[in-house]
């Protein structure tokens, strides 16, 4: 499979069948080329994120329909239909309107079909003008109250899927994504659903379904001559209507294009707030924050510019149209033709067909745009998972926990690789650490262990089981991180540490604080383990935050362990207390240990020094030293330094 996404494809079943080869193969510690991904001058080679328009969000629209329809929802299918209904029964008595209005002012003018009404008969036809709109006010509130369970639904269908696919998602597209950006675009999708939806079910379709109803009753009740002056104003301002606003949609996209890399700035200079201040560059951020928001600020003039024009020409063309059918009418009154009651029917009727339509130009232009911020959030979905699970993968079954690496070869990109026939093996119980240079390798491996990249050669295995051949959530669940950089979330220390098993009891987060030695700095807090964070855990200094890492790890009760610099950031006398808690953790348990500094893996059963992505040295700690290599300078090294 591809380490790099490109745009989706469908695979053929040859393509299919080969990929299961390849996949095959690479299991077998043979050549399997294809997981190389294509060159490039990024180290880690992360993708521009792909979720910029396509240019055709009205296929938006129908990938829209399958969360509003959905297979495994009858009920909301018949809201659905309901709400259409509704609808319909809702314009339908808006039609009748007029032409009771227009009997009840004939029969008090003593003309048409009632020209000796009593005041019993007049009142009831006042009463019957009044009984239609409030029947067809109810039955637009009816559709409102039937499809909010609709249309809501639908909102929350998508943004959970779009939230699930994110996290499906390869760690490749998330390193190369701008998050500002990315939470700007499924935020404006998210809105867009919703207008688009109310707009749609609310405006433009009855608005269609009023202007049908209008012509054929000005056809069959006033002659073809007022049909036909009513339906080329309509199409008139519909042709005029799309033509512009497909033109100015550019200053709309130059808008959200510019919004979302002024946000992304902020966002991104707010999160290294620290660095920004180190180096005194706020006038330096202020500018490249400016910028974004002038480019955001001429698009926003053009757009109202171009607002404007269209809003000059839809009106010309009411007005117009409006005109010319009134001044048809009025001849025809005085000659004794027409009625009073239909000169003022087909002036209700133009008002009644005209406000909505006026308002049907800001209906499409927003729907337009809605669909088009709609389109950002669902071409999210179309992004790729890099490394997606084998059909019917098996769950992981640990006995032990024994891990090996089978000459692993891999690199970020093809034009870089980072490991070079890798062959160790950790049995079951054991602790093994991986020590070498900054850059030599050693994180990658714990990136390929969790299975974040596929190993380009070769074979990483769990008690003999490929770890490309089960399901990934089980993989990860069998294994524990305490990682160099430990990011927390903004909540508080209770939570984070209970991370690591969610429906774990506060007795049991209490515990693995203890182990951690954090229990008692939490309890000098003021509002101890309810004490929240702050973004990113920055409330907390670089060990605090480790030591939570560790507890949230201890809480898991993994049966493998993985430390990746578990004790970089804290202070001698805290290392030692708590590499005596990890050595307790990690007895009984396969445990892999990624390390900088030596002294925390003296007690190792091997040691394996990396170097540029090959193994230099391997052995015990005092075997290594004898040898006198590369394992031995660096221990040199590092004791001068300390002393």
């Amino acid at each position: 499979m591809t380490a790099k996404p490109t745009e989706p494809t469908a695979n053929t079943p040859a393509q299919d069948a080969k990929d299961a080869k390849d996949a095959t193969a690479a299991a077998d510690g043979s050549s399997a080329k294809d997981n190389r991904p294509a060159a490039s001058d990024g180290a880690s080679s992360a993708p521009r994120a792909s979720y910029e328009h396509d240019g055709k969000p009205w296929l938006t629209a129908f990938t829209l329909l399958r969360y509003l329809w959905p297979a495994d929802r009858p009920r909301l299918r018949l809201l659905f239909v309901l709400t259409g209904l509704a609808i319909l029964m809702g314009q339908g008595f808006l039609a009748i309107t007029p032409m009771v209005f227009a009997t009840a002012v004939d029969a008090v003018g003593g003309e048409g079909r009632f020209p000796n009404a009593s005041l019993t008969l007049l009142i009831g036809l006042v009463t019957a003008f009044g009984l239609a709109r409030l029947l067809a006010q109810g039955s637009q509130e009816i559709s409102s109250a039937l499809f909010v369970f609709v249309g809501q639904n639908g909102i929350r269908s998508v943004a959970l899927e779009t939230f699930r696919h994110l996290h499906e998602l390869s760690l490749r597209f998330h390193l190369g994504r701008q998050t500002g950006g990315l939470s700007r675009a499924i935020e404006r999708g998210t809105k867009g659903i919703e207008f688009v939806l109310r707009m749609t079910t609310f405006n433009l379709v009855p608005t269609t379904f009023a202007i049908v109803i209008v012509s054929l009753i000005l056809l069959f009740n006033f002659g073809p001559l007022y049909a036909a002056i009513t339906f080329v104003t309509v199409v008139g301002y519909i042709i005029y209507t799309v033509m512009v606003t497909d033109w100015r949609i550019k200053y709309r996209r130059m808008m959200n294009e510019t919004d979302s890399e002024a946000t992304t700035k902020a966002v991104d200079s707010l999160l290294n707030y620290e660095t920004v201040k180190y180096f005194s560059n706020e006038v330096h951020e202020a500018t490249r924050f400016d910028g974004a928001l002038r480019g955001y600020e001429r698009a926003a003039v053009n757009n109202q510019l171009s607002l404007s024009l269209l809003n000059i020409g839809q009106g010309i063309i009411i007005a117009a149209g409006l005109v010319l059918l009134l001044s048809l009418s009025v001849p025809q009154v005085l000659a004794g033709e027409m009625t009073v009651g239909d000169f003022v029917a087909i002036q209700a009727y133009l008002i009644q067909l005209y406000l909505p339509l006026n308002f049907l130009g800001f209906a499409y232009r927003e729907i337009r745009q809605g669909l088009v911020d709609m389109e950002y959030m669902f071409n999210l979905l179309d992004v790729d998972r890099e490394i997606p699970d084998s059909p019917r993968a098996p769950v992981l079954k640990i006995d032990g926990g024994q891990l090996d690496f089978q000459t692993v070869n891999f690199g970020y990109n093809d034009d870089r690789q980072i490991l070079h026939d890798l062959d160790f093996s950790v049995e079951a119980g054991k602790t093994l650490a991986i020590v070498g240079p900054s850059g030599s390798g050693k994180s990658t491996i714990g990136r390929m262990l969790f299975r974040f990249y596929d190993v380009w050669d070769g074979a990483i295995r769990i008690d003999g089981q490929d770890i490309r051949r089960v399901q990934q959530a089980s993989l990860r669940e069998a294994i524990g991180i305490v990682p160099q950089d430990t990011v927390l979330f903004n909540d508080t220390i209770a939570y984070n540490i209970a991370y690591g098993r969610p429906e774990a009891s506060l007795e049991h987060v209490i515990e693995a604080a203890k182990l951690a030695q954090i229990h008692d700095f939490i309890l000098d807090l003021p509002e101890g383990y309810d004490t929240r964070v702050g973004e990113r855990g920055l409330k907390l200094s670089g060990g605090e935050r480790q030591r939570v890492s560790i507890a949230r790890t201890i809480l898991k009760d993994p049966s493998i362990l993985l430390f990746d610099e578990a004790t970089s950031a804290l202070d001698t006398d805290t290392e030692s207390a708590i590499q005596a808690s990890l050595a307790a953790v990690s007895r009984d348990r396969t445990t892999l240990v990624i390390a900088h500094r030596l002294s925390t893996v003296v007690d190792a059963d091997e040691i394996i020094v990396l170097d540029k992505g090959r193994i230099a040295e391997r052995g015990s700690h005092q075997a290594l030293l004898e040898r006198d290599g590369v394992y031995a300078h660096m221990w040199h090294s590092q004791q001068e330094a300390d002393e």
